[in-house]
């Protein structure tokens, strides 16, 4: 299932049931495991391993060189996982150093236009809308979603089942279950995210609760964190918890009451 204009290199690695369409090219470096669809005009390069049943859209450009003038022509690699979806134009860059990855893992969906950077670590069930771009070493955690347009800066990190708000663009790190909105700003968790995953209400309640104790009451931040941690008991909240005090660019702020998403009544 290779279309005859197709360009592969001889030493590439190719799995089971590949299909291959027009135009396509395909470097030494490459392995492409079982399964995958390899669209019109896709460039798969650089040292990069795929797993089974990824879907590579027309015009995809995928383990090019990072965008990193202190990159110097060095064998760096790109992981991908299994089962991801590559919209039209995509791009995901291999990492800038030899001791590290880019790193993708599995289930995700990268909408058209979207930009992955060098040494970035995406995980699992993660959704970038159409323009999302993530700046090199950006971290984004299982389950979280990436609206259109949306800017994440070098070295931050997304949490697991955060949204962002079409548009935003966050310097700082967003913490698990939250909504991103504007620049670095927060407006409440992602409840109906939280339903959805299956998370029960006394796991929600306590979220709403260390919500508010960290961002909309007027106890110095480090100090609203240390009594949290003595008081919480849940393993959400815990994760919360964890992600704020492993910040080391700080973590966006709440936007105010007149921002906020949800009502403790919806819990």
């Amino acid at each position: 299932m290779i279309h005859p204009t197709a360009s592969i290199h001889p030493q590439a690695k190719l799995g089971t049931n590949v299909r291959i369409s027009e135009f396509a090219v395909i470097d030494a470096n490459v392995e492409l495991g079982a399964e995958c669809v390899v669209g019109p005009h896709v460039y798969l390069t650089g040292l990069t391993k795929i797993g089974s049943g990824n879907k590579f859209h027309a015009g995809c450009v995928v383990g090019d060189a990072p965008q990193d003038l202190k990159y110097n022509n060095e064998p760096t690699r790109l992981e991908i996982g299994d089962n991801n979806v590559f919209r039209e134009h995509v791009t995901v860059h291999r990492s800038n150093k030899l001791s590290e990855a880019t790193a993708i893992g599995s289930n995700n969906l990268f909408m058209a236009g979207a930009h992955v950077a060098h040494n970035c670590v995406v995980g699992n069930h993660v959704i970038m809308a159409n323009g999302a771009l993530l700046g090199g070493h950006a971290m984004v955690q299982d389950r979280a979603f990436i609206s259109g347009n949306c800017l994440v800066h070098q070295f931050t990190r997304v949490g697991t089942l955060a949204i962002m708000q079409g548009g935003s663009a966050v310097s700082k790190d967003v913490p698990p279950f939250t909504i991103a909105r504007g620049d670095n700003g927060i407006c409440g968790l992602n409840i109906v995210g939280l339903r959805r995953a299956g998370f029960s209400a006394a796991e929600r309640l306590e979220l709403i609760k260390l919500y508010h104790a960290l961002f909309r009451d007027k106890k110095l931040f480090r100090v609203a964190c240390a009594e949290a941690l003595k008081t919480c008991t849940l393993t959400s909240a815990k994760v919360m918890l964890e992600f704020i005090t492993a910040a080391k660019r700080g973590v966006c702020s709440d936007t105010g009451t007149s921002g906020r998403n949800y009502q403790e009544a919806e819990v």
